[in-house]
């Protein structure tokens, strides 16, 4: 473990605060671009499969000095080295944290042997199933929630141009039987695979529904649970006795946000096929090579790292929006928004001291350009300043490329008017039908009038393939170590929601019995009102 300062104990830190508010603070991105034309080309940064346009952030060459010194004071890259040589760095729980050995070719990580045994084994097993006409099947369920679910409800749709033409994909994750009812309506037993995801096959809330999904199963008939549930699992005794043969198992060195290049992405290389998943798993490991290797000062997941933190400390941003211009990505917020606030979000440091500054944002948002027509009002006259994060791609996997121009350009447009705004003045010299014509003038301009100067960074794809997605989710894993290595965190426990579960098993049994004693006065009166 890293004896690293935490970043406010440090030089660079303290040189920070000064260079914000003498710089920092009053940054305008119209007059950065007005002095320096090669802003573009300084602030572009390449990485394998991904080109970052960090141009529009509040952001000059003196700020990115001292946030690579503060990096460095840090010990950045002693953690960054000490996480893929398998030292245990999440030390809560005194566990190595190595889902880059997912993705190493063979050989080239730790525990290589495992990996790729369970690898190869589950991959002879994907192309069985996909083989649709001897095994039957045509839909496939994952049953799983959080980590067992978010990775594979994000990748499978976002690669819906590689996937199967024969087989669809479901997800089941809420406890809520409104979740899993509409989804059984569909199926046909004989034609349905369930794959139970649970490491230790007693997750409360995928154990209910993946008894749900039996029962199911036998009283329309099923007639070989074997066949038609599979597990990824590390407790092949329990499944055993669930009437489960097949499982697939993990270790506790890939944490659940991480898990998707495990046994847990099951579901995905069931949907694009073996070749795919290897291609999923190499375009990971390159921009795993690009964050060991890559100087920091050209390193994307660092640079975004870095960034994080001097919006989250020194500008007090308390959220970031994802955008991402591709209907395929409609789930990534959602699973960036496990992966960072479930590792970031932590109040106290390595050695259990509270913290006094903040550490993960809120991450939302919804693919453009939905967004535009829901919460981009705020982003663009709103109170709060909140960067955005755009992803575009260079090339759909659609034949509509006037539908695709239509949407490129718009995210290049609320980009470019993030930055620019529109001045009261120009606001009055235009026209504006729906404007009251009781309204004077110059009110209806200030209505009008956009602030600008609102940052944000574009991520651009050549095209949605397995491989630049995979570099994607691997940009994003190194960019939260980053920012959770300076905040001196461990990024790589969950205790946050342990409170929860343990009080849900009191209240469980109260909702038959109507038992209120002990119990606070709000929770006993919704209690007393649920059992009347």
């Amino acid at each position: 473990m890293t004896t690293a300062p935490r970043c406010d104990r440090t030089t660079a830190w303290a040189a920070l605060k000064g260079h914000y508010e003498a710089h920092g603070r009053d940054f305008d991105l119209r007059e950065a671009f007005a002095r320096d034309p090669g802003r573009f080309a300084a602030f572009g940064v390449e990485a394998p499969e991904v080109f970052a346009d960090l141009s529009k952030n509040h952001l000059d060459l003196a700020t990115l000095k001292l946030l690579l010194e503060l990096a460095q004071e840090c010990r950045l890259a002693e953690r960054r080295d000490a996480m893929f040589a398998g030292a245990p760095i999440n030390h809560t729980e005194g566990r190595a944290v190595l889902h880059t050995a997912l993705r190493a070719p063979q050989g080239r990580g730790p525990h290589s042997a495992e990996v790729h045994e369970v690898l190869d084994r589950m991959l002879t097993y994907v192309e069985e199933v996909r083989d649709t006409a001897r095994s039957g099947i045509r839909h496939v369920v994952n049953i799983g929630i959080g980590g067992s679910d978010l990775g594979p409800q994000m990748v499978v749709p976002a690669l819906d141009a590689f996937v199967h033409p024969g087989l669809n994909f479901h997800f089941v994750s809420n406890v809520d039987g409104h979740d899993i009812t509409p989804v059984l309506r569909k199926l046909k037993p004989e034609e349905t695979l369930f794959i139970i995801a649970s490491k230790t096959f007693t997750t409360q809330e995928t154990m209910a529904n993946a008894h749900v999904a039996k029962a199911w199963f036998l009283q329309h008939g099923g007639a070989d649970t074997a066949k038609h549930f599979v597990a990824t699992t590390t407790n092949v005794e329990a499944a055993a006795e669930f009437g489960i043969a097949t499982t697939f198992g993990f270790w506790d060195w890939v944490g659940g946000r991480y898990s998707l290049w495990s046994a847990i992405g099951l579901p995905i290389a069931l949907a694009i096929g073996a070749d795919n998943f290897r291609a999923l798993l190499a375009g990971a490991h390159a921009m795993d090579r690009h964050f060991a290797e890559a100087p920091l000062e050209r390193n994307l997941p660092a640079l975004l790292g870095l960034l994080d933190v001097w919006y989250r400390n020194f500008h007090h941003y308390t959220s970031r929006s994802i955008a991402p211009y591709h209907q395929g990505l409609r789930r990534l917020p959602a699973y960036l928004q496990q992966l960072e606030m479930e590792s970031n979000g932590k109040c106290v440091d390595l050695d259990g001291e509270r913290l006094p500054f903040g550490t993960s944002p809120v991450v939302w948002g919804e693919p453009g350009t939905n967004g535009q027509h829901a919460y981009f009002q705020m982003l663009h006259q709103g109170t709060d300043v909140i960067p955005v994060e755009f992803v575009l791609v260079k090339r759909p996997t659609h034949p509509h490329a006037d539908l695709h121009a239509k949407l490129l350009a718009n995210g290049l447009a609320q980009a470019q008017a993030l930055m620019l705004g529109k001045t009261t003045e120009q606001a009055r010299g235009e026209k504006a039908p729906t404007a009251s014509s009781e309204l004077d003038a110059q009110t209806v301009a200030r209505h009008r009038t956009f602030p600008g100067n609102r940052p944000s960074t574009t991520l651009l794809l050549e095209q949605l393939t397995p491989r630049s997605l995979g570099a994607l989710i691997s940009l994003y894993e190194h960019r939260v170590f980053t920012s959770g290595a300076l905040w001196r965190i461990n990024s790589f426990d969950q205790w946050g929601v342990e409170l929860g579960k343990a009080l849900c098993n009191d209240l469980l049994p109260r909702l038959g019995s109507g038992e209120l004693g002990g119990l606070d006065g709000s929770t006993a009166g919704l209690l007393r009102r649920l059992t009347a």
